[in-house]
């Protein structure tokens, strides 16, 4: 699969779009002076504990407390709280964990004010952003995410991701990891890492126990809350997360930018640094590459799928609602149940591209056009859940009931991404009202009199709408012809779909070519 990443730099925004055979599947945008993003760490202090819910909530400094719910503190939090105490106190310490005693594992189902009290300091992780009404969700198992694997300070287990299906590389990577990880120091095998050499994999390593060493060496200076280390930016992580060989070509409108990509490439995959562009068209970039186009297509509440079909999306505070419409193309087939199938898979795979896009998540129901037959609900399922296999937000897709109803629980990790693709009226800006159409031609009238009569220009080019232009063209004796009659001379009348019914726009010829007024 052919991918390709477009970077649209601004000032203080940096929009950037996935796309795969040219279609588009995710679009991201960073803000340069956003102070909270998914993967952010910091030295926090609670502020309540809740023993009814379980949870506390913590100061990081954000306008709104965190959450951090008892599930989320991770097994070895008495060995993290330990060793913040060590480096605090001033006692010597290594950043390498391998002299560090850990303590013993918290209770699966234990109680939140036996771990913490009020006024402690800890090191809480972002795992979810602000959305709606809610503060961040934290997590106190930090963990630092490289290109191959994931770092976790303070345990002693290797874990393989779900995704990796042969056995045979499950194991090998197993025991690649064990042998290479250091004590203390639990990894994460990443899908990325399938295939992978040593030497490749060792040099991951070392890079995130750097990154873990210099996080470590600015705890004894923090004051509590302050962010002690930022997550990667989108364009780097999309990088990490997605890099391959269908990765072909990294287009940026930025040249600062496209640099700073180069250099973290150099530092991930040198091989790659190559694929890096920048654009230097004269039309906008995302203009150039059909990005624009396909976001006004993809982000409205109706998304119409080529076979006719359509989709709709409704947006409630619990969860997410998507119908499926067969429209009025229902297919060649007579048969109703053959039709249903065809429109079904065809929004399967829509649905699954919209959900990536838009980045929806929390509990996402889906209404299928019915059908009778079980296997063919069957045949709609797989399909999703083939179509969402890409997806790299986790997921759980349960199989249609007899009503035609699919439900998908979807990892939300910041608020759904909004687009108005909706644009105002030109002839009323939004208002709901024009001027009055009969006074248009008096309009036109005042503005031919001085450009003629004042400006002494020798003829005029009028360009209006279709519907002025037959107008003003009417009849053997039309307007154009009392205007040639009054003034002696000649305006041209051209008419353009685009303008709105009272817009018009002069062009006088001059020496030096024409010009618009």
């Amino acid at each position: 699969m052919n991918r390709e990443l477009v970077v649209h730099a601004k000032s203080s925004v940096m929009d950037l779009a996935l796309l795969e055979e040219g279609r588009l599947v995710e679009l991201h945008q960073e803000q340069s002076d956003i102070k909270l993003s998914v993967g952010d760490i910091f030295l926090a202090k609670i502020t309540r504990i809740l023993p009814g819910l379980n949870a506390t909530f913590v100061n990081i400094g954000h306008r709104k407390e965190g959450f951090l719910h008892y599930s989320d503190l991770g097994p070895q939090v008495r060995s993290q709280l330990k060793y913040l105490d060590t480096i605090v106190t001033g006692i010597p310490y290594s950043a390498l964990l391998d002299t560090f005693e850990l303590e013993p594992l918290i209770e699966k189902q234990g109680k939140i004010n036996e771990v913490f009290f009020r006024g402690r300091s800890l090191l809480v992780q972002v795992t979810k952003e602000p959305i709606s009404t809610k503060g961040p969700r934290l997590t106190s198992e930090v963990t630092l995410a490289g290109r191959f694997l994931v770092l976790v300070p303070f345990n002693n287990q290797v874990s393989v991701s779900r995704r990796i299906k042969h056995t045979e590389e499950r194991n090998r990577l197993k025991e690649l990891f064990e042998k290479i990880r250091p004590l203390n120091f639990g990894l994460i095998v990443r899908t990325a890492a399938e295939g992978q050499a040593e030497e490749e994999i060792s040099r991951d390593l070392k890079d995130l126990l750097k990154k873990w060493e210099a996080l470590v060496k600015k705890i004894p200076h923090a004051n509590p809350p302050q962010k002690i280390q930022h997550a990667l930016n989108k364009s780097f992580s999309i990088l990490r997360d997605l890099l391959s060989e269908s990765f072909q070509k990294i287009t940026v409108n930025d040249a600062v930018v496209a640099q700073e990509i180069k250099k973290y490439l150099g530092e991930i995959a040198p091989d790659k640094t190559k694929i890096v562009e920048v654009y230097k068209g004269k039309i906008p970039i995302f203009d150039s590459y059909k990005v624009s186009k396909q976001i006004k297509s993809l982000f409205g509440k109706t998304v119409n799928i080529p076979n006719g079909a359509y989709l709709i999306f409704e947006e409630t505070e619990a969860m997410y609602v998507i119908d499926v419409n067969s429209g009025h193309k229902v297919g060649a087939q007579t048969d109703q149940e053959k039709n249903s199938l065809a429109v079904n898979l065809a929004s399967a795979d829509e649905i699954a591209r919209q959900l990536r896009l838009r980045d929806i998540g929390g509990i996402i129901i889906i209404d299928f056009i019915d059908m009778k037959v079980a296997e063919n609900r069957k045949i709609v399922w797989e399909k999703i859940k083939a179509a969402m296999m890409p997806d790299r937000a986790r997921h759980t897709i349960l199989p249609l009931t007899k009503f035609g109803l699919m439900q998908i629980t979807r990892q939300r990790v910041r608020p759904t991404i909004h687009i108005e693709t909706s644009e105002n009226c030109p002839s009323c800006n939004g208002t709901g009202k024009i001027r009055s159409t009969i006074l248009i031609v008096d309009e036109i009238e005042d503005d031919i009199d001085y450009l003629f009569n004042d400006l002494n220009y020798k003829k005029l080019r009028l360009v209006v709408h279709p519907y002025i232009e037959a107008f003003l063209k009417k009849g053997w004796y039309s307007q154009q012809m009392k205007w040639f009659k009054e003034y002696k001379k000649w305006v041209s009348i051209q008419s353009d779909l685009s303008y709105s019914i009272m817009q018009y726009q002069f062009f006088g010829g001059e020496d030096n070519g024409e010009i618009k007024l």
